[in-house]
């Protein structure tokens, strides 16, 4: 069996996600709009945030954060797509690809523990209102923030590790269009029990602590409203959280559809179009998600607009 280490494979071979070139060109001009949008969309988001003094708090920091996640997330994943698409070349080195691949896995797991701490931030200002401003402070904020980044370094560092270990044989065909952990461990010639069983325990460690940080603080939450008597209290409260449950639903779901269900119901396709919509379409989505139900967000657009001589007009 013809074999090499990681140190002597020259390249693989992204094989994309059709054969077809009428559609790899429609799916180019879409994923660049995409991504055009997510760019400005989420830099528009930052640029704002830093802008005005009034989203100067706990919650918009932490939105700040996922704008740059979100940002930096689809630059890893976008634009080499977008170059396997437009041309016959679609391989990637050894080096570009667990580069990518270890990227991925950091921004991911940041994520995670970024919407983990954004939960627990709604959680504080609809639980205990009064005590806001104390528990969430500037110095615990930042704790967070670095905790978030730092178990996303840990992971990353851990599956690289791990992976690099392998060795590669017969084909450095990988059936997807990014480098992602499975397809890869698929390629190897050695055992990856070991190398799963790692990769497992660190990767089901922040999903399931980060799940479980949200769904005890939306739990509470929902309590608390429930306790309010008028109707427009309820709304207020629900309205608080409304924008990051909804991004949270759909960044979760489609990553446990992905990554936690048997291997027998995998399924190339299926999966691509999953993963398609986490890498591409949630990093666009999330701006429009947390500014078109946020007045504050809104304003603040409007206000940064006429201060530098644009069109807006506040509402």
């Amino acid at each position: 069996m013809r074999s090499w280490n990681n140190t002597n494979v020259p390249f693989f071979i992204l094989m994309g996600l059709t054969d077809s070139e009428e559609i790899q060109l429609t799916l180019s001009v879409l994923f660049l709009l995409l991504y055009l949008i997510s760019v400005l969309g989420n830099l528009g988001m930052i640029m704002i945030i830093r802008l005005d003094l009034q989203l100067h708090t706990p919650m918009y920091f932490f939105l700040t954060h996922l704008s740059f996640l979100d940002l930096s997330y689809s630059s890893v994943i976008t634009p080499k797509t977008l170059v396997n698409l437009l041309t016959s070349t679609k391989s990637i080195s050894f080096l570009g690809c667990f580069t990518q691949m270890y990227f991925f896995v950091l921004l991911g797991a940041t994520e995670c523990f970024l919407l983990a701490s954004m939960a627990y931030d709604s959680h504080v200002a609809i639980c205990s209102p009064l005590r806001y401003q104390v528990i969430m402070s500037r110095r615990f904020c930042r704790v967070l923030i670095t905790g978030s980044y730092l178990i996303g370094f840990m992971d990353s560092s851990v599956n690289a590790v791990s992976m690099s270990r392998l060795k590669f044989c017969n084909s450095n065909v990988i059936s997807h269009f990014f480098c992602d952990t499975s397809p890869i461990l698929a390629l190897s010639c050695t055992d990856t029990y070991e190398v799963q069983i790692v990769i497992f325990i660190f990767a089901g460690f922040t999903l399931m602590v980060s799940l479980i940080t949200i769904s005890v603080s939306y739990v509470s939450i929902l309590l608390t409203i429930l306790k309010i008597k008028s109707t427009s209290g309820k709304q207020k409260a629900f309205s608080t959280c409304a924008s990051h449950l909804l991004g949270v639903t759909i960044f979760y779901g489609t990553m446990i559809f992905t990554y936690l269900k048997p291997k027998k119901s995998f399924s190339l396709g299926k999966d691509q179009v999953a993963s398609v919509f986490y890498t591409i379409v949630i990093p666009m989505l999330n701006p429009l998600i947390y500014s078109l139900r946020n007045k504050d967000v809104k304003n603040a657009f409007f206000c940064v607009m006429q201060k530098i001589g644009g069109p807006g007009q506040p509402r």
